[in-house]
């Protein structure tokens, strides 16, 4: 179901499609960590120990003791970051909705195959991280923390929506995935059987690291502890 008007959504596709199959609280509100954990292994088979940092995480994003929305993680420097696959930078304007112009270099990426995988998904790191720091060069962040996340979103979207072992899935579902916020379960996606753990998920962090070609912008590691802005 899509969200009602009422309904919170954020910068991440992932838990909003576990919202809109009702994994997660339609209404996008009242998560924890719990919640997040339990969602994500019902939807996705995601182990709880590769969810269960960015869901603490989580709980930064909001002066809330006890729980955040899913609106809340669009604070940028805690999870949210610039060269998103499908959102714009914070800086250059809207970094919570899809943005097919953005999303086109991905939707666009290895031709010539069904498929996409590790070497594609680098190679649309290495452009969006081009393209942020071309069009964003006095406030993009790129650093060890930058990339660990973006490579981990990339291995996800690979593993949920095609083999979490070799990093193939079919352009078909992660393109629906995206852009619908769905899970393509009409057009032949299942929940896949092979669990999503580190085991699986850390080989293709770093196939698709190097095959980026990533190199820091400088600067150390910085995360965002509140709305306020503090960090360490």
């Amino acid at each position: 179901m899509a969200p009602d008007t009422n309904d919170l959504r954020g910068p991440c596709p992932g838990l909003n499609t576990l919202a809109n199959h009702g994994f997660l609280p339609r209404d996008g509100k009242g998560l924890n960590v719990s919640i997040i954990l339990d969602a994500s292994l019902k939807g996705y088979n995601l182990q709880s120990e590769v969810i269960i940092v960015p869901a603490k995480l989580g709980l930064l994003t909001t002066n809330n003791p006890s729980s955040f929305t899913l609106d809340d993680i669009k604070l940028h420097g805690t999870i949210e970051h610039d060269a998103s696959l499908s959102r714009e930078d914070l800086a250059l304007g809207d970094n919570v909705h899809f943005n097919e112009t953005i999303f086109s270099t991905l939707a666009n990426s290895n031709p010539g195959s069904d498929f996409y995988d590790v070497a594609s998904a680098g190679k649309v790191q290495q452009l969006r991280l081009e393209d942020s720091e071309t069009r964003n060069p006095f406030n993009n962040t790129n650093t060890e923390k930058e990339i660990g996340i973006r490579s981990g979103e990339s291995a996800l979207y690979l593993s949920v929506m095609g083999d979490p072992v070799t990093g193939k899935a079919p352009k078909e579902f992660v393109q629906i995935f995206f852009r619908e916020e769905r899970l393509p379960i009409a057009e032949g996606w299942h929940r896949p059987e092979t669990p999503i753990s580190l085991a699986t998920r850390n080989p293709l962090v770093q196939s698709i690291t190097e095959a980026s070609n990533w190199t820091s912008s400088g600067g150390c590691p910085v995360i965002i502890l509140d709305p306020s802005g503090d960090h360490f």
